[in-house]
């Protein structure tokens, strides 16, 4: 079973609108800004970005599930021609003291990630890397999961990160078959750069 690449970046072709989110006291309060396609990795064929919707997703990422709420949420799924998945998921916290104990969790919930799946399946073999920081607003982190299941011959590889603009919280997550080598780290990075930059 292919564990990262279906349960932490599987895109969602669901056609449903955008909803804004508000809320009494904030009605007039700016909605975080997200990533374009242009601005995910480079990759071999285009991008396409789905509209950015509400709440949590169907499918979410396993190495978040339980941390991130669904209130004050929204997600963008990406997708190329060749199989590799991209999803951008920001949360506006009530305080900035909740926003930072969100992307503690997160962060935490992603370095644990690859112990919590080799748990499940005992014939899973992979390697978490914890990338460094970035030193954009309240500051990002970048991770990655490689994972291979001998058995039946499949390698998998995601990128991760977490960072923080004040209030809100973003996780950006990449994913497709093959190993780190093959995958844009540097890329990434600059991705997580501007992802956190263009919140607010």
């Amino acid at each position: 079973m292919n564990h990262i690449r279906s349960a932490a970046v599987t895109a969602l072709a669901l056609a449903v609108a955008a909803v804004p989110l508000t809320t009494a006291g904030a009605a007039a309060a700016p909605l975080p800004a997200f990533l374009s396609a242009a601005q995910l990795p480079a990759s071999s064929t285009p991008w396409q970005a789905d509209p950015v919707r509400n709440g949590l997703p169907e499918i979410g990422s396993v190495c978040t599930a339980g941390v991130t709420p669904k209130a004050s949420t929204r997600y963008r799924d990406f997708r190329t021609e060749l199989d590799t998945t991209a999803r951008q998921t920001t949360t506006v916290a009530s305080t900035t003291a909740k926003a930072k104990a969100l992307a503690e969790k997160l962060r935490s919930s992603i370095e644990t990630c690859l112990d919590r799946l080799k748990a499940e399946d005992p014939g899973l073999e992979g390697e978490a890397l914890h990338h460094g920081g970035i030193d954009v607003e309240e500051g990002a982190h970048v991770y990655s999961i490689d994972t291979s299941h001998p058995d039946v011959g499949s390698t998998d590889i995601a990128l991760y990160s977490v960072g923080r603009d004040g209030r809100a919280v973003t996780v950006v997550e990449w994913g497709q078959l093959g190993d780190l080598d093959g995958a844009p780290l540097e890329g990434f990075k600059k991705t997580t750069a501007v992802a956190v930059a263009k919140l607010y």
